[in-house]
């Protein structure tokens, strides 16, 4: 599933000039429209049997692929065409992506890695559809471009995905990504001359990159090749890890880890800082439940050794030396904890840091000591210890927001790491373990201020009483004593937070008058698995009380008023959104689901949607289905009943959440008696789930579904 980033006189004008309070937003949304025809789609009579109920489910036909059937990529040209007519006429579409635009120009960096004397990192000059690669010889020395992915496509659609150097920095291993897709092609650089190798891999998916220590290899995870029809929607099964020897062909790669007993699982390979020994992870879902399988390198004959074999608990490699294996577990923790493990006696645990009030989120060995991640009310905290577990610092950082990275090595007495805020875009910083002082790396020049904002978190609760906490982001100086359009953003789901993160698109939403409101619903993981487990398979439905409660919370609060809220949510958090507006459409004034999951009953059917039982549980067993067929957004809309004006926004490429779910959610929606209100579809071509997607495809997204959501809360940003 799916993972978002944000001048100022101007604006102030802008905002008193917005609607003042609920009833000025009922007039600004009452004002005269184009009338709507949205194109036929024809129903079909599939209607199937489970366990007792007819499920009826007219646009099957709306599941193939738009590359592959021509009735469904005419079905989306005559939507888009209907949709872009209606967004024609909102003056804030170009009036949001000129400001994003304006938001978005700034330089960017990503997290450096270190690989001999080399430093590699990211950099994105503004507006660059993608983001460059750089390399430096030397902290201080002058940086060179590596690969700038800007020229691979004319749409500027492929991009650099995943990449890493080999441990000496001599050669980098880069993954390309086309369109979007999950699938990637990976290739070979020499860093010397900046040319690439023969080597490549392809049909790799959902796989970690890891070198051989001395450098002869890689090692990557793949599935077999698909039918070429079947490409973009045929299930994912038989992962398999391979070693790829370099200047040999793929098919002379040598198959490492596979499990053909079990097709369901997944294998993720990674070498052990000593270069000693290969690590497998495998996982059937996206529960983190894992099994670990160790392989003692350059040693014939040596076999396989399981060290966790009951999938029952999360396990991440901290470090090791020799046989004594340290790793961040939630075997007895469910806020997580570090133990250290001897591979001879594997079931005998040594604690080394024990759990905390605050959930423990990520660990890495850099130099002679572990930097720990937490997050403590979904904001993000940081402490370093020595390798027994004993405190050393505490890591200051910059404001209420996220840090993330401290990646690194044993002998390095470095690390890096990237902080940001709602109102503060991304700034590297360079941590010395030895004084535990950070120095700034890199710190982009901003067109704004970003005091002219203020973040607070508030916590409120929840239908059965649970306290959820929710961040707001505003202007400083806004009339908070009458409601304000408002965007209320939320995901809750599969154990992923929704920490402090930059986003310009967003930001321009708040530059012109709105607030936007995050709320840290059940199913994710700010407090840990109780609080995932909170939000999850027969009470999922606690995640959609959560959300709508946090809406009900904005209005009594005065922070917006009836007629004012939009919601938006992505992936999962477009179920969350599809599922809330079916349940509470009186609540909201616009919605905005994306790439959402919106049939529940066949989405284990495509490619990666098989993972997701983990959360949703099995179609095919009869108390999961009567639990999801509840709250499914396609079979769950109602009839004579006024709906809020939605935007759906998939991409037809999408080979995650097939873009089907949307489709058919679309065309049932519109079918519907439900209100006067638009309900539309808009379908990005060569775009996928979201990452890869390029800066320009960003910005016209988000300016289309802001302006759509101002119109309909009476956020007025002429």
């Amino acid at each position: 599933m799916s993972r978002p980033s944000f001048r100022a006189p101007l604006a102030l004008a802008l905002l008193m000039s917005a609607p003042a309070n609920a009833q000025a937003a009922e007039r600004a949304a009452a004002a005269p429209m184009p009338s709507l025809t949205y194109p036929d789609t024809v129903r079909g009579d599939t209607v199937e049997t489970q366990f007792g109920v007819d499920v009826a489910d007219p646009y099957r036909w709306l599941e193939d692929d738009v590359r592959v059937n021509p009735k469904v990529a005419e079905w989306v040209a005559a939507q888009n065409a209907v949709t872009d007519a209606y967004l024609d006429t909102l003056p804030g579409r170009d009036i949001f992506a000129t400001r994003m635009s304006e938001l978005y120009n700034y330089e960017r960096f990503g997290l450096p890695e270190k690989a001999g004397n080399r430093y590699f990192y990211t950099r994105n000059d503004g507006l660059q559809p993608q983001s460059v690669l750089y390399v430096r010889e030397g902290l201080t020395g002058e940086a060179k471009v590596l690969i700038d992915p800007n020229g691979w496509a004319k749409d500027g659609a492929t991009a650099l995905a995943e990449w890493t150097p080999s441990k000496d920095g001599a050669y980098l291993l880069y993954s390309v990504q086309d369109g979007g897709t999950d699938w990637r092609i990976v290739r070979v650089m020499d860093v010397a001359t900046g040319k690439d190798l023969p080597d490549e891999v392809q049909w790799v998916k959902y796989s970690a990159l890891d070198w051989a220590k001395d450098g002869s290899g890689f090692y990557y995870s793949r599935f077999p090749a698909p039918d070429a029809r079947d490409a973009f929607q045929s299930l994912n099964e038989n992962h398999a890890i391979y070693f790829h020897r370099l200047g040999t062909p793929q098919s002379e790669d040598v198959l490492i880890h596979a499990s053909p007993d079990k097709p369901a699982l997944n294998h993720s390979a990674q070498v052990t800082d000593d270069g000693q020994y290969l690590i497998v992870t495998s996982s059937e879902g996206t529960d983190e439940r894992y099994g670990v399988t160790l392989y003692q390198l350059g040693k014939k004959g040596a076999k396989p050794r399981v060290l966790v074999g009951d999938f029952a608990n999360n396990w991440e490699y901290v470090g090791n030396e020799g046989p004594l294996f340290i790793f961040l577990t939630n075997k007895d923790a469910p806020r997580q904890r570090i133990v250290a493990m001897d591979i001879r006696r594997p079931k005998a645990l040594t604690p080394l840091v024990a759990e905390s009030e605050a959930t423990l989120v990520g660990a890495s060995q850099v130099g002679n000591r572990i930097i720990l991640s937490y997050l403590g009310d979904a904001k993000s905290e940081a402490r370093m210890v020595t390798l027994a577990g004993q405190p050393v610092a505490n890591i200051n950082l910059a404001d209420i927001g996220a840090a993330a990275g401290f990646g690194g090595k044993p002998g390095d007495p470095e690390t890096f790491y990237s902080f940001s805020s709602y109102a503060r875009p991304t700034t590297i910083y360079r941590l010395d373990t030895a004084t535990g002082a950070s120095s700034i790396f890199a710190e982009p020049k901003l067109t704004f201020d970003p005091k002219q904002f203020s973040v607070e978190q508030r916590f409120y609760h929840s239908k059965d009483g649970t306290e959820v906490p929710m961040f707001l982001v505003m202007k400083k100086g806004i009339d908070r004593s009458k409601g304000s359009p408002t965007l209320l953003y939320g995901y809750g789901g599969f154990n992923v937070s929704m920490i402090p993160a930059f986003s310009p698109t967003k930001l321009a939403w708040v530059d012109k008058g709105g607030v936007l409101a995050i709320a840290n619903l059940r199913g994710g993981g700010e407090y840990g698995k109780a609080w995932h487990d909170a939000g999850r398979l027969d009470k999922k439905q606690n995640v959609f009380d959560d959300f709508i409660a946090a809406g009900e919370y904005l209005i009594r609060e005065g922070i917006t008023g009836k007629g004012q809220l939009a919601i938006e949510g992505g992936s999962n958090g477009g179920l969350l959104v599809g599922a809330v507006t079916n349940q509470r459409p009186d609540l909201f004034a616009a919605a905005l689901p994306a790439v959402g999951v919106m049939d529940m009953l066949r989405f284990d059917r495509f490619t990666a949607g098989r993972y997701w039982v983990d959360d949703y549980g099995y179609p095919s067993k009869e108390a999961d289905f009567h639990n999801i067929l509840s709250y499914s957004p396609y079979h769950n809309i109602k009839d004579d009943v006024e709906y809020p004006a939605v935007l759906v926004t998939t991409a037809d490429t999408d080979d995650r959440v097939v873009p089907g779910h949307s489709f058919k959610y679309t065309a049932a929606l519109q079918h519907a008696k439900a209100g006067d209100k638009p309900h539309l579809i808009r379908i990005e071509t060569r775009a996928g789930h979201g990452s890869g997607k390029p800066t320009d495809k960003i910005i016209a997204e988000a300016a289309d579904k802001y302006a759509f959501a101002a119109k309909w809360t009476g956020l007025n940003v002429e």
